[in-house]
């Protein structure tokens, strides 16, 4: 049997993922309200009128009915196309990343979830407990058939000497992950007497230790970086930190997606400039 071009590959992957951008519109706006988000189906906010599947066409169907309700006439925002448009440029950066390989399942799987997260804790200042399970489930299930099988999928990269196997990997990232978010936590509050980081940052970076190993702790330093940077452009804008509140789930989400991309490529180059290598 011929193989896949590898241009129709990335394409599928990214109308996919596109599709795919529906349902992480419906898990935003629904998941954090307790709702269903299989039950009702998609309707418009404004009306209720249930959306039509040819109205449903992801990033196209909301150019061509102009932002509104074919019903209504409501407006529809721009923030739906702009999800499914980031959903499937996610699947086809994962796509691109490992190529047609079990690593590239479950990198969508990472890239995708992270979306969700990130759209939620910007709405809400919380991450649902449920999506990071969710999260650490795919890890979980990657860990075990890269463990079981030998074909790499979780955790993304391949360690050395005792972290060689994924199980080991995956442990010593989600103890680096947890135990040093938990513990900048409770240094934070000791000092300043007030939350750093919340729990719910803290079981993210431990799930994402799951795909990261040791890489979390790069993750971490990403996130601290972007992290710190818009937060100061956030109290300059408002002239005082208590008006400002910055989740710092995007910013774990983004540190992610960045040393999944090219993590190994920069600490290389690091390593290589300042002579270690």
């Amino acid at each position: 049997m011929e193989s896949i071009p590898i241009w129709f590959f990335l394409m599928s992957t990214g109308l996919f993922g596109l599709l795919f951008g529906s349902l992480a519109n419906v898990i935003i706006w629904r998941v954090p309200r307790g709702e269903s988000i299989v039950s009702p189906g998609s309707h418009c906010p404004g009306c209720g009128t249930p959306i039509r599947w040819y109205d449903n066409i992801p990033v196209a169907s909301w150019v061509i009915l102009g932002a509104r309700c074919r019903e209504c006439g409501g407006r529809i925002s721009a923030r739906y196309p702009i999800v499914e448009a980031t959903s499937g440029l996610l699947w086809l950066a994962a796509a691109a990343r490992w190529g047609m390989s079990a690593r590239t399942l479950f990198g969508i799987g990472l890239f995708y979830l992270l979306l969700i997260l990130t759209l939620i804790d910007l709405d809400h200042m919380r991450l649902p407990n449920a999506i990071v399970a969710a999260l650490g489930v795919v890890g979980v299930v990657g860990v075990l058939f890269a463990q079981l099988t030998g074909v790499p999928a979780v955790p993304l990269f391949i360690g050395r000497g005792l972290l060689s196997a994924p199980m080991p990997y995956a442990a010593s990232g989600i103890v680096i992950g947890g135990g040093i978010s938990a513990a900048i936590a409770g240094a934070y509050a000791l000092i300043r007497k007030s939350a750093g980081l919340g729990m719910g940052d803290i079981k993210l970076l431990a799930v994402l230790g799951l795909f990261f190993g040791p890489y979390v702790l790069m993750v971490l330093m990403v996130a601290s970086i972007l992290g710190a940077v818009v937060g100061v452009a956030v109290l300059r804008r408002h002239k005082g930190a208590g008006q400002a509140r910055v989740p710092f789930g995007p910013f774990l989400a983004s540190g992610a997606l960045l040393v999944a991309l090219w993590g190994p490529v920069v600490l290389d180059w690091y390593l290589r400039l300042a002579g270690v290598r």
